[in-house]
């Protein structure tokens, strides 16, 4: 082989991993796989326009039910000085699933593969593991917040609420059998709704509009306080959900893009368009969180608020407005609902790209759903509703022990230009991602170490 044919195969993205370029039986979410057509010439904007809605999927990870309780706590305690936190935490989140989606389109793999046909089979399967791990916390703040929400609602305990999560497997099973675009249409939907409730609760709440917009200036008492420290590392550990990236690096592909370079550049240039938008939303909804919880808790003395029922039992008296509650429930509930449709598609791209292991979506749906109802159950038995306030807590310190897990192969991997071909991110974008790395693992690390010797 000449030099120069050496240099081209390094220009191959499949040049640098264990098996060639995916074939059909191994690829990603193969039901829907290049399922949504992608408009050849025309109008940009139709173009884009396909390519809107993976980003949404993504979005919901990071306004979860785990992402409230540290927002509320944030804004009732120290009022908008940590919504400086909130946006760092979100431009983080925008590189990384930026690079997720890069890493789909250009090697033709999710994450999960990737990390398949890069390591050795022992370090796939403790990924693997860590993974598995992560999704059943996520799936265990999913089950608490939907619960919390339809006791709210409609006065169900949270033992009978915990339950009722897991016919959610059959929601999902009728929204794919319509197709992926009909999947990601519903998800829109509810954070529409979603974000129409925190609207409603802002303009209710009429906070000054200097104070957040300074609240966004980097402060230096975050650092320097260290109760304000704790909640800040609470925020940044609770946005970045490691399971986001295997499942971006997946459905991205679900697009009908030309598999060619100038094709795969196009695709790698409006995904990660659709996903900094609505991350951006995903911003707007935690940002508003914490407004609210500013406005109402902070301003009028109860800076001890810092759980999702109480801020339910509060918001109304403080706000003056008795709709209000109501619609915090209900946002409540349609990010439960939302987060549980991503956490499967997650679990299955997670379970098919280590083990290349495909079982049917009900199966997968109920024994991920199952595992995470049973701690509610018992711990909801034995110690009441403060015992899961306590549980969905636990949860987002799980998930901070397995972020580095995910975002460590995906940086490495978005780095190699043996792996990425022309695809490889440039110098200095690498340099800022390894920065995101290097500061989401240390955060994390002492938000374990506050967590269990404080």
């Amino acid at each position: 082989m000449s030099p120069h044919d050496t240099l081209l195969s390094t220009d191959r993205p499949h040049a640098g991993w264990r098996h060639a370029e995916p074939g059909e039986e191994r690829r990603s979410l193969a039901d829907v796989h290049s399922s949504v057509s992608v408009p050849k010439g025309g109008l940009w904007f139709r173009r884009f326009l396909a390519f809107v809605g993976p980003g949404y999927m993504v979005s919901v990870g990071y306004m979860d039910p785990g992402n409230w309780a540290t927002d509320i706590a944030g804004g009732a305690q120290f009022g908008y000085t940590l919504l400086t936190v909130i946006l760092l935490s979100n431009l983080m989140a925008i590189l990384l699933q930026s690079l997720a989606a890069r890493l789909g389109i250009a090697t033709g793999r999710d994450l999960a593969q990737a990390c398949r046909d890069a390591y050795p089979r022992p370090v796939g399967f403790v990924l693997w593991i860590a993974c598995e791990i992560a999704i059943i916390a996520c799936d265990l703040a999913e089950v608490i917040g939907t619960a919390i929400a339809l006791k709210l609602l409609f006065g169900i305990p949270l033992i009978g609420g915990a339950l009722i999560t897991a016919a959610d497997a059959v929601l999902l099973l009728f929204l794919m059998h319509r197709g992926f675009r009909f999947l990601e249409a519903f998800v829109i939907a509810l954070l529409t709704i979603i974000a129409g409730c925190f609207i409603v609760q802002v303009i209710a709440a009429q906070p000054p509009v200097a104070a957040v917009l300074a609240g966004f200036l980097p402060s230096a008492e975050i650092v320097s306080n260290p109760a304000m420290l704790y909640i800040a590392i609470g925020i940044i550990g609770a946005t970045v959900m490691p399971h986001n990236l295997y499942l971006h690096s997946s459905i991205v592909q679900t697009r009908a893009y030309e598999r060619t370079e100038a094709g795969k550049r196009e695709a790698i240039k409006f995904a990660t368009a659709d996903s900094t938008i609505a991350l951006m939303l995903a911003l707007f909804i935690n940002a508003s969180i914490l407004i609210v919880a500013a406005a109402v808790f902070h301003t009028s003395g109860r800076t001890e608020v810092a759980e999702i029922e109480q801020a339910y039992e509060l918001l109304s008296p403080l706000l003056g407005l008795g709709i209000a509650s109501t619609l915090f429930a209900v946002a409540l509930l349609a990010s439960g609902l939302n987060s549980t449709i991503t956490a499967t598609l997650a679990g299955q791209i997670v379970m098919e790209g280590f083990l290349q292991l495909r079982i049917p979506n009900w199966a997968r749906r109920l024994i991920t759903r199952g595992i995470a109802i049973v701690p509610v159950v018992i711990i909801t038995w034995i110690y009441g509703e403060r015992g899961t306030a306590e549980l969905l807590v636990l949860s987002q310190v799980i998930l901070s022990m397995q972020l580095p897990f995910a975002v460590i192969p995906l940086v490495s991997f978005v780095t190699d230009r043996e792996k990425m071909g022309r695809f490889v991110v440039s110098r200095w974008v690498g340099v800022l991602a390894w920065i995101v790395a290097a500061i989401i693992v240390v955060l994390n690390i002492k938000l374990l170490i506050d967590t269990f010797f404080s």
